[in-house]
């Protein structure tokens, strides 16, 4: 019988591995072609791999919780015809994979007798951070114990070791420079050892890996960055009645319901064309300004969970164009069909606690972005307003707008004038535009 081998997918430009979540399937099982077989996740993103030809599940190649590398074969897929034999198809494509949550033993030589045995240490992603195969087999070869390991300062993704950080450290070690190179890392939020009592009927729930994912992310950024939260309220009346106007001929015609999220992104990028330095990443003492506008918009899961897709260069887009942008990425995020690619690269994040009900929050800032923007409800309120008579109460519809900064690099002049300018251009909304 002919088989076909099932290969890690790539997920993305900056993505090299993913961990094997659930087998859908089990083996013996038939599958259809583009049938998801398992479900994998990266340090960006869940998603499910679909079967690339119709036959039955021969061989599962990988366990659960094991790292794959993209490209790598996974599953062994039986098909109709005659092909090569079953065994050395999967001994000749399967390379040995070190899973992520499997301790690694090193055995390395005591410094404190020389005529002891060698003690051995454990490395193990699940210490204080997650470390690649690539990294812990460093680490092996090159005698590094988990002590130094978690003491390396990581410049990947949430603060994760790359090959050049452990290489840079191998090197200082030998120059006998190594302390300078590495810093003490706080523990995560979820790998905290403290212990605490409760009393009472309670029921403890352990975090999926999202959460734990979110919670790091969330603890890093107050560490990071000294937060400063600014606040301005906007009358959107002239925007509510012109959506209120045009929402159902749009629809009809372009097949999209149209959200204020659209308008609010289209105001954030002219305001960061005005001021450029709120779309910015600080590195050390430099501060990176980012030409490309990239817009995050927070999105909740079913699941409970956050996940912050990214329209890229927002400001290539008109609003047709946002808002077909803004309903995809929404609709992918809740049906977990995102790509690692597109949840990353934001320079700029807006989240709608108005959506909760809510009319105002203090954000978090998404590292490593120095501004993040929250629009609270739209409500009914009075409001004073100027007529060629006076002065005059009427009904308005307000809102509220939050911006949380980076006080390192983003002043209280910057935030409280940008955000002031977007709340300008959502006042001065054109009630009779076309579109």
């Amino acid at each position: 019988m002919a088989t076909v081998e099932l290969k890690m997918p790539k997920m993305g430009e900056s993505v090299h591995e993913a961990t094997i979540i659930r087998w859908l399937k089990i083996e013996g099982d038939a599958i259809q072609a583009d049938e998801s077989v398992l479900e994998i996740a990266t340090d960006k993103v869940d998603s499910e791999v679909p079967s690339t030809a119709a036959g039955v599940l021969f061989k599962r190649l990988f366990k659960e919780g094991e790292v794959v590398q993209v490209g790598t074969a996974i599953a062994i897929i039986e098909t109709g015809g005659s092909g090569d034999s079953m065994t050395s198809t999967v001994t000749s494509s399967v390379a040995p994979v070190q899973t992520a949550p499997t301790p690694v033993s090193v055995p390395i030589p005591t410094t404190t007798n020389a005529n002891e045995a060698a003690k051995p240490i454990t490395i193990s992603s699940s210490s204080n951070r997650f470390y690649s195969p690539l990294v812990k087999n460093i680490a092996q070869t090159e005698s590094i114990s988990q002590i130094e390991l978690d003491k390396i300062q990581g410049t990947g993704t949430d603060g994760r070791v790359t090959k050049k950080d452990i290489m840079a450290y191998l090197e200082s070690r030998k120059s006998g420079t190594s302390a300078s190179h590495a810093t003490s890392i706080p523990s995560p939020a979820t790998t905290q050892s403290t212990s605490f009592s409760f009393s009472g009927d309670v029921e403890i729930v352990e975090m999926d890996r999202m959460r734990k994912l979110i919670a790091d992310h969330m603890v890093m950024s107050k560490q990071t960055s000294p937060h400063v939260t600014s606040y301005v309220e906007a009358d959107v009346t002239n925007l509510v009645i012109w959506r209120d106007k045009i929402k159902k001929t749009f629809e009809k015609r372009e097949g999209e319901k149209i959200t204020f999220t659209p308008v609010f992104i289209e105001a954030v990028v002219k305001a960061i064309k005005d001021f450029p330095l709120i779309n910015v990443s600080v590195d050390g003492t430099k501060i990176i300004i980012k030409k490309n506008i990239n817009i995050g918009m927070a999105a909740a899961l079913p699941s409970g969970n956050l996940i912050v897709p990214v329209i890229k260069n927002a400001d290539r887009l008109n609003l047709i164009g946002l808002t077909k942008s803004v309903n995809d990425l929404a609709n992918r995020a809740r049906a977990n069909k995102l790509l690692p690619d597109e949840i990353q690269g934001g320079t700029f994040t807006i989240t709608n606690v108005g959506s909760f009900g809510n009319i105002m929050g203090t954000p978090i800032i998404n590292q490593p972005q120095v501004a993040i923007l929250a629009v609270g409800a739209i409500r009914k309120k009075p409001a004073v307003i100027e007529t060629p008579m006076g002065d005059a109460i009427a009904i308005r519809q307000m809102m509220f707008l939050s911006l949380s900064y980076d006080h390192r690099v983003v002043d209280g002049a910057l935030g409280g004038t940008f955000l002031r300018r977007i709340a300008d251009y959502l006042e001065q909304f054109d009630g009779s535009r076309e579109i």
